[in-house]
């Protein structure tokens, strides 16, 4: 899929994985709108790349739609990478030896995969209506996580989703064959975004230590790299592709 003359959708855009995304799809000739909760940085990095930036939560069907209308003014949209997502700890039995937290479960399960398929059924409707460029109308990226498989003890409810992510991206991308609409997935393994910021540096060594190699963590543009290429490859469809330098998850 050539980019250029093209709008793109990447939500949880405004920092981490879906920043370098953006970055990469604005150098490849799109205009990228950036979708996130965070209205300053959104705008900020927007700015930056020459593209324009929404606010807006992807379980909601309203803001990811006017996201997707800003996207329509700057030309066709062909491609959507999906990087939102929230995690989270729930325990089955508390140390306390009370129940797990259910109402936390079905929020981080909505937020990470009801916000999934809404935003996959949005961006393919006005992928659809599209005309065909070199045999196809639009690509979509989604993100699991290596947790999918190796979920670690207190990730209940984001292995769940992640796993969901993951059956849903090849019946996705039978769905949308039709339509001339690829479906892939990235499923990433420890990666140096703001959300592990908040640790020691000691700590964020040992977690890159305990991939095989490169033995460190992932860097946010080699997310975008992957991302970019699915985006290009008109052969790839209805993968989810492991990006995690060969590690497998302990269970702690």
């Amino acid at each position: 899929m050539n980019l250029t003359g093209a709008s793109a959708l990447v939500t949880g855009g405004a920092s981490g994985l879906g920043a370098a995304t953006a970055r990469r799809l604005a150098d490849a000739g799109a205009h990228v709108v950036v979708l996130d909760l965070n209205e300053e940085l959104g705008k900020e990095l927007a700015d930056e790349i020459g593209g324009s930036s929404a606010v807006g939560d992807v379980t909601d069907p309203a803001g990811v739609e006017a996201a997707l209308d800003v996207a329509g003014e700057h030309g066709p949209l062909r491609a959507l990478v999906h990087c939102a997502g929230k995690g989270g700890t729930v325990r089955l039995v508390n140390r306390d030896g009370s129940a797990g937290d259910l109402d936390l479960y079905r929020q981080l399960i909505d937020i990470n995969l009801v916000g999934t398929f809404n935003v996959l059924r949005l961006a393919a409707t006005r992928m659809a209506a599209n005309e065909p460029a070199d045999g196809e109308r639009g690509v979509c990226v989604l993100t699991a996580s290596v947790a999918a498989w190796e979920g670690q003890i207190g990730q209940i409810p984001y292995a769940s989703a992640k796993a969901g992510v993951v059956g849903m991206t090849l019946v996705a991308a039978r769905d949308l064959a039709s339509k001339g609409i690829r479906v892939n997935t990235i499923a990433p393994g420890v990666f140096d975004t703001p959300i592990l910021a908040r640790f020691s540096q000691e700590i964020r060594d040992g977690l890159g230590a305990q991939v095989p190699h490169p033995a460190r963590l992932g860097q946010p543009d080699e997310f975008a790299m992957l991302a970019q290429q699915i985006v290009e490859n008109p052969y790839l469809n209805g993968e989810t592709i492991r990006l995690d330098g060969a590690i497998r998850m302990s269970p702690r």
